[in-house]
C-alpha cells in the first residue's frame, strides 16, 4: 500500500486564547497542497521503518509513522509491517509534513488491515499524534479551531492559483514563534475574510506568528515581501514557519530569487 502524503498551507492563523491545560485555541484554514511525502505499508515478517530522501531529524523511533502504527497495533494487535518514508516535503518548514505522513499511515494501516475504521473513528488516533494530525484525514479545506484538531468544511476553493512555496534554510521551533505572542480575538471572523476576493486578502488575512517569526528571522520576511514584488497577490508564512507561500494569477518562475532556499510551484486543482 502506498499513499502520497499532501503538506498544507494555512489561510490566515490566528492565536485566540491560552488554554488551562497550556495550550493555545487557535483558528485557521488548513488548505491541501499537492507537495507530498510518499508512505509505504506492506505486511512482514517484523516491524521495520526506514527512510529516504530528505533528512528528517531526530531517532527513527519517534517518527510519526512509526507512533501511528504503535497506536493501531495496541488497539487492533496488528501484526507486523515494514514502512518506508521517501521524504520530500522539507521539515520544520509549517506545512504539516510529518503530520501527514502519521496520518496517511493511519489510513493506509486502515486499508492494508481492512480494519473498515470511518475517518470518525480514525480521528482519535490521529489528534493522539499531534494537533494538525487529524487535517490530514481529510482530502479537503477545512476550519481548525482548538488546538486545531476540531475540523469543519470550509467552502474556500484557490483553484487555478500558481502557488509558490519557499523554505528557507532556517528552522523555526514552537517555542520561538511563540515567544511574544498575545492571545487575542481578531478584528474581524477568518471565514469572513476567507469569502472575501482572494485579491483583497493582503491586508485582512493575517497570521499572528509572522510578527514574532519575522523580528527573530527577517530573512522570512524578506521571502513574503519579495513575492509581492514579483507579483503576488497574496503571500504569507505556513504555520509557525519557516516556508512562506505566495498566491499568482498566471504561472512565474522565481526560483531565482530564492536561491539558497527549496522552492516548489504548481498551479493548485483544488
Amino acid at each position: 500500500m502506498i499513499r502520497f502524503a499532501p503538506c498544507k498551507i494555512n489561510l490566515g492563523l490566528h492565536v485566540v486564547e491560552k488554554r488551562p491545560d497550556g495550550y493555545h485555541n487557535l483558528e485557521t484554514c488548513f488548505y491541501p497542497v499537492p507537495w507530498c511525502d510518499v508512505v509505504e505499508v506492506v505486511p512482514a515478517a517484523e516491524l521495520t521503518f526506514s527512510m529516504s530522501g530528505r533528512e528528517v531529524p531526530g531517532p527513527p523511533d519517534t517518527n510519526l509513522c512509526l507512533r501511528a502504527y504503535g497506536l493501531l497495533q495496541k488497539e487492533f494487535s496488528l501484526p507486523p509491517v515494514a514502512i518506508h518514508l521517501h521524504k520530500v516535503v522539507p521539515t520544520g518548514a509549517g506545512l504539516g509534513g510529518g503530520s501527514a505522513d502519521g496520518a496517511h499511515t493511519l489510513r493506509a494501516l486502515n486499508d492494508v488491515f481492512d480494519l473498515q475504521l470511518s475517518r470518525e473513528a480514525l480521528l482519535p488516533f490521529a489528534a493522539r499524534l499531534g494537533s494538525d494530525c487529524a487535517f490530514f484525514l481529510y482530502d479537503e479545506p477545512m476550519l481548525g479551531t482548538g488546538r486545531g484538531e476540531v475540523l469543519s468544511p470550509l467552502p474556500v476553493s484557490l483553484k487555478d492559483y500558481f502557488l509558490v512555496l519557499v523554505k528557507p534554510e532556517l528552522h523555526v521551533s514552537t517555542a520561538e514563534a511563540y515567544a511574544g505572542i498575545v492571545p487575542r480575538q481578531p478584528a474581524r471572523e477568518l471565514v469572513a475574510v476567507l469569502r472575501e476576493p482572494v485579491t483583497t486578502w493582503r491586508n485582512l488575512l493575517m497570521n499572528d506568528f509572522e510578527h514574532t517569526v519575522f523580528q527573530k528571522f527577517p530573512e522570512i520576511a524578506a521571502i513574503k515581501s519579495t513575492l509581492y514584488q514579483q507579483g503576488a497577490v497574496y503571500a504569507a508564512m505556513s504555520g509557525s514557519g519557516a516556508a512562506v507561500f505566495g498566491l499568482f494569477e498566471a504561472p512565474v518562475d522565481v526560483r531565482h530569487h530564492f536561491e539558497n532556499s527549496v522552492c516548489w510551484s504548481a498551479t493548485l486543482a483544488v
